[in-house]
């Protein structure tokens, strides 16, 4: 079997199955209970959300340890996918036993799920593909954001599967910021601008928040980061691309307004007055399931109408 770079075919033994879902909804119940069918049919243990119904007649255990899983099954949209793996990076793997990180199976039960590999109707078929090993695994860049505040200890730390955005939480001003790469004591400011904020995706983000403000699409198996200001009160300001190993360090000054910094629009951080935020490459990567034959760019055409 053909794959594409930075994707694989070796899913690894599965015996356990984990479920994450975004509700006690109809469309949720029935994705549920065909999983469970393909569950029970091949001997294999089930664990659901908190939050999830078990389905009828088979024994299902809470979902509470990630690592004990051997695949995650998002039941949702794009933001159940990206709950989900954060949920698989957060937990990372103390063993050592699983590189890069556990596989993700997107299951779409909402209108666009650009990251997700199946429709509702196909979840059951598209399970038994991962248990016979007939599908890729795509390896996905991270990012790690850790917050710093004006006495150079470490506040907070972040991760994404999509981006990092830095922007406003409280009125419609604009914010200054400054910009730098390189390691402490050797930055290389690349400059300030006055805007919105500034969106620090991954190449799989690069099709999200990052692309509607104007910023560059990237291949997914790519590693890097896309620097995206919002909004910028300059012409001169532009995205840019900058290699998987840099170091970004994001400062605002003269402000009065609130600071966040969001990840995957999931999680927020407020910032305080001279704070800085490190963003890097993140320790761990995300193994996401695609079947043979979806390719980026048909996903791009079919969902965001791509040179159509």
């Amino acid at each position: 079997m053909t794959t594409t770079p930075g994707a694989t075919t070796a899913t690894g033994p599965i015996r356990r199955i984990g479920l994450v879902g975004r509700g006690h909804t109809p469309e949720v119940t029935a994705a549920v209970q065909a999983v469970a069918e393909v569950v029970e049919r091949r001997g294999l243990e089930l664990e659901l959300e908190v939050g999830i119904p078990a389905p009828a007649g088979l024994a299902c255990r809470s979902l509470r340890q990630i690592p004990d899983v051997d695949l995650l099954v998002t039941l949702g949209g794009d933001g159940t996918l990206l709950r989900g793996a954060r949920m698989v990076m957060a937990a990372g793997d103390p063993a050592g036993t699983r590189e890069p990180g556990i596989p993700v199976l997107g299951v779409n039960l909402g209108h666009l799920g650009f990251l997700t590999a199946v429709g509702a109707e196909d979840a059951a078929t598209g399970l038994e593909a991962v248990l016979d090993g007939n599908v890729l695994l795509d390896d996905r860049f991270t990012l790690e954001g850790v917050v710093f505040g004006a006495d150079g200890r470490e506040r907070a730390r972040v991760q994404a599967l999509n981006d990092l955005v830095l922007h406003k939480g409280g009125v419609a001003r604009v914010v200054r910021l400054e910009m730098a790469v390189g390691p402490d004591g050797e930055l290389d400011s690349i400059g300030s601008f006055s805007g919105d904020g500034v969106i620090v995706s991954t190449p799989t983000g690069s099709t999200a928040y990052s692309l509607s403000a104007g910023g560059p699409v990237l291949f997914p198996s790519m590693d890097g980061l896309v620097v995206t200001p919002i909004s910028p009160h300059t012409m001169a300001m532009r995205p840019l691309v900058l290699p998987a190993e840099t170091r970004l360090t994001l400062h605002a000054f003269d402000r009065a307004e609130e600071l966040v910094i969001t990840a995957d629009g999931q999680e927020a951080v407020p910032l305080a007055p001279d704070d800085r935020v490190i963003v890097q490459k993140g320790a761990h990567r995300v193994r996401l399931v695609r079947f043979p034959g979806q390719t980026f760019f048909q996903t791009l055409r079919r969902k965001l109408n791509w040179a159509i």
